[in-house]
Parts: C-alpha cells; sequence; structure tokens
C-alpha cells in the first residue's frame, strides 16, 4: 500500500495478490474498506489494486473540482505511476462511472470493465434518487455523522474535518447533467453490466446500456455464435447498497474476468 503523487493529488493504492490486474473503484462517500470481504477473493488468482479516489478515504481532497473524466484522469496516471500497460477495471456506483470513463478516455489502457450499479445517463437514476442527490452537500455533512460511512471516513482520512468538502464536491457531481451514449456505443473494452433487481437504477436503463454495448440484439442461437462480448448481471435480492458486503458478486464476475478476451472480429 502507498500513496502516488499523480496530477497533484497523493493517491492512496493498496495491492493484493499477483497476476493480471484488476483496479478496484470504491462508490461515493466511501474508501477500499467498500470492497471488504470480498477483496482476498478477487485476489486469489490475480493482482487486485484498491483505489481511494479524490477527498476520498486516504486520498486528501486538492483545489479541483470533482468530475469523473478528472478522476479517470487519475487512474490512467495511476497505471503508469506504477507501470502498468493494461488492466481490467472494476467499479460500483460512483466508481463505476469513474472506471466507465477511464475506458472511454484511455481506451488502450483498459482490457476488461466491470461496471456494477452504473449509469451512462443521469436520468438512469429514479426520479427520487436523482431528487436525494439534489440535496447532497455541506448541509447533510452534520446529518451524516452517525452513519457507519462517515465513521469509517473520520477514522482514515487524512484530514476528517474535510467531510463537508467532499459532500460538497459530491454533490456538485451528482447534480450534473450527462449523457455518454454515443461514448459507450463506440466503446473497445469488454464489459460486464452488474445490476440488481432493486437497484437505484431503473431496469429500463440497465436494458438500454447493455444494448449500447451490442447486447439484446438479437437470439444468440442454439450455438452460441451470436453471442454478445458484452454480459448483463441482475443478481436477485439485493439493492444498490448492499452488494459490496455480501460475496454474491465474485462468482457473477469471476467467469467474465477469467475467461480470455474474444479474438477481434
Amino acid at each position: 500500500m502507498g500513496h502516488a503523487a499523480v496530477n497533484g493529488l497523493n493517491l492512496y493504492y493498496e495491492m493484493h495478490g499477483a497476476g493480471e490486474p484488476l483496479i478496484l473503484l470504491h462508490g461515493g462517500l466511501g474508501s477500499t474498506e467498500m470492497f471488504g470481504d470480498i477483496l482476498p477473493l478477487l485476489a486469489n488468482n490475480r493482482q487486485a489494486i484498491a483505489v481511494d479516489l479524490q477527498a476520498h478515504g486516504r486520498t486528501a481532497d486538492i483545489d479541483r473540482p470533482m468530475s469523473y473524466e478528472a478522476m479517470a484522469g487519475d487512474i490512467a496516471a495511476l497505471m503508469k505511476y506504477l507501470g502498468i500497460a493494461r488492466a481490467n477495471l472494476m467499479g460500483y456506483s460512483l466508481g463505476a462511472g469513474v472506471a466507465l470513463r477511464t475506458a472511454i478516455q484511455y481506451p488502450a489502457l483498459i482490457g476488461k470493465l466491470v461496471l456494477v450499479s452504473a449509469t451512462f445517463k443521469r436520468d438512469g437514476w429514479y426520479p427520487e434518487v436523482l431528487a436525494a442527490m439534489a440535496q447532497v452537500g455541506a448541509g447533510s455533512a452534520e446529518a451524516m455523522k452517525p452513519s457507519p460511512i462517515y465513521q469509517t471516513y473520520a477514522r482514515i482520512a487524512p484530514r476528517p474535518g474535510d467531510w463537508p468538502v467532499l459532500l460538497t464536491k459530491i454533490g456538485d457531481l451528482l447534480r450534473r447533467e450527462y449523457d455518454w451514449s454515443r461514448e459507450v456505443a463506440a466503446m473497445r473494452a469488454r464489459t460486464m453490466l452488474v445490476f440488481r433487481d432493486a437497484d437505484a437504477i431503473r431496469p429500463e436503463h440497465m436494458v438500454e446500456f447493455f444494448q449500447l454495448l451490442g447486447g439484446g440484439q438479437k437470439d444468440a442461437g442454439w450455438d452460441g455464435s451470436g453471442m454478445p462480448d458484452a454480459r448483463l448481471a441482475i443478481l436477485p435480492g439485493l439493492t444498490h447498497y448492499n452488494i459490496l458486503p455480501t460475496q454474491a458478486l465474485v462468482p457473477a464476475v469471476m467467469p467474465f474476468l477469467d475467461a480470455p478476451m474474444p479474438a477481434a472480429r
């Protein structure tokens, strides 16, 4: 574990296991701790590299707005710092947005992409979720202090007093409109989408995302010859907020990560 000096940040990372690199990106207001018990499972036959994004966990904030694009640049810079020419990438929620932007902006760096509860367009979230996002800011910082997510932040952050700053920047990011549909459709990375059947994302958006990646277009045929390169998993009995503490995610994504890359068509 250590800190990488990239793009003005001291970006925290920790490495587990050995083999093909898999970079793990946590959700909003979280940290590498979000991966908890599943991190050793993911690192069983590969090198898992968990990262604390800007202003999260053990990575202190800098004087820079928080954006998916800038944080994607941080991941690309971290790979250069670590001497990694190509890696697989797995992100959850906010981290999935960063992973997606990394694959869009730096396609040569990414092999496979696992996006857990990701949207390619802001209206993919349910309206009530968007309404809650609109309220995030410094004003909600004090009310969140009893929460486990703040308790972890207060324990590991280099400057715990920056909690209101993190809430402000996250709020600004969550209110920003985006639509990456054209870029997603042109993406080269082989991608797996993972959602929950009680997710914060509309089911119609999940299907549209899969279709943008070439999935859900036709019957794959009895011999599977029409199988798309993209994969879609919807895990039962889970919400947006309780997937990473469970181990249901690992058996869902392992076959995808372990499979060889398909030949170019």
